[in-house]
């Protein structure tokens, strides 16, 4: 039947979703001039968890990775590295401290 709703291809869901890692969420922060603790505070969780974030122990939970997306969204973020075109924010990213 060619009236029938057809569902997006599930990998194509997934790739068109936001990934946060360390280096995304720490250019992040670093983009909205925010301490760790601002940042918590902006998020409501704690400081050590965003320093968790940033250093790869955890990642954010999907529902936060959903916030960071609007949080950046917000702030005027663009990001990019090594994401699919139609997924991929654009900006450069800050050189990793020595």
């Amino acid at each position: 039947m060619s009236d029938e709703y057809q569902y997006p291809n599930t990998k194509q869901r997934r790739r068109l979703r936001q990934e946060w890692d360390a280096e995304r969420i720490r250019a992040l922060r670093e983009h909205m001039g925010m301490t760790q603790q601002q940042m918590a505070d902006e998020l409501e969780v704690r400081q050590q968890t965003i320093s968790e974030w940033e250093t790869g122990v955890h990642k954010p939970h999907r529902s936060t990775q959903k916030t960071l997306s609007m949080v950046a969204e917000q702030a005027g973020f663009a990001y990019t590295l090594n994401a699919p075109a139609e997924a991929a924010l654009t900006a450069e990213v800050p050189p990793k401290k020595a």
